[in-house]
């Protein structure tokens, strides 16, 4: 069980470090990460690049963490009693490697949507929660608020549906680990909502062209040197 955990904990943590947001952000010549929030997640890279490239670096974040987790969950570990804290610890290694990829120096994203896809690898009912944020989202223009509702819903679910469980504490433990994360990250996002500062949904973050145009020419310096 400990070889198992600390290898889940390795395979999540890697998969979870490959940052979408930074890599989409490197093919328009600029490190997003230096610009509007200072993340590399989903919302960032809606703000600076746009919608559409905000929901493919979402649908990747939420892949590199669901796929990993279903895998233990539903493949190797399959029929064990003990498979759905598997699954959710690597779940959780992912969502940290997503917030502190070793190679970016542990600056990364938020890990929203990566808890998404860890939660749906849990139990595919979770999915039901994305129409929820939404939702809340479209009704708020605040992604921090369904956010919030994301993370807050993982314990809370996973208490009342996994009461009984051979490893219910632990699974109980893990996921509060998940919501606490979540609260952690999104510290200055509360504080805005709360004095009424906070972004709203669709506001772009214009890139200095000037700006843009000076890391394309490093890049380039750097493709050539190599």
């Amino acid at each position: 069980m400990t070889l198992a955990i600390a290898s889940c904990i390795i395979v999540g943590y890697l998969f979870g470090s490959i940052s979408t947001g930074y890599l989409v952000g490197r093919l328009h010549h600029f490190d997003i990460r230096n610009y509007g929030s200072g993340n590399a997640g989903a919302t960032n890279a809606s703000r600076t690049l746009g919608k559409k490239a905000g929901f493919l670096v979402l649908i990747c974040d939420l892949l590199k963490v669901l796929i990993p987790a279903s895998i233990v969950h539903y493949v190797i570990f399959a029929g064990e009693d003990y498979s759905t804290l598997l699954c959710m610890i690597t779940g959780f290694a992912g969502v940290l490697g997503h917030n502190y990829p070793v190679w970016l120096g542990f600056k990364g994203g938020k890990g929203i949507s990566s808890t998404g896809g860890a939660m749906i690898a849990t139990d595919s009912w979770f999915a039901l929660g994305i129409p929820v944020f939404v939702l809340i989202v479209a009704t708020t223009k605040y992604v921090s608020l369904g956010s919030m509702f994301v993370v807050i819903l993982y314990p809370i679910v996973i208490g009342i549906t996994r009461f009984g469980d051979p490893y219910y504490v632990p699974m109980l433990v893990t996921a509060c680990l998940f919501t606490a994360s979540g609260v952690f990250t999104h510290r200055k996002n509360i504080v805005r909502l709360l004095n009424g500062t906070e972004r709203k949904f669709g506001q772009r973050v214009e890139v200095p062209a000037e700006t843009a145009v000076a890391e394309a020419v490093i890049d380039s310096e750097k493709e050539t040197q190599s």
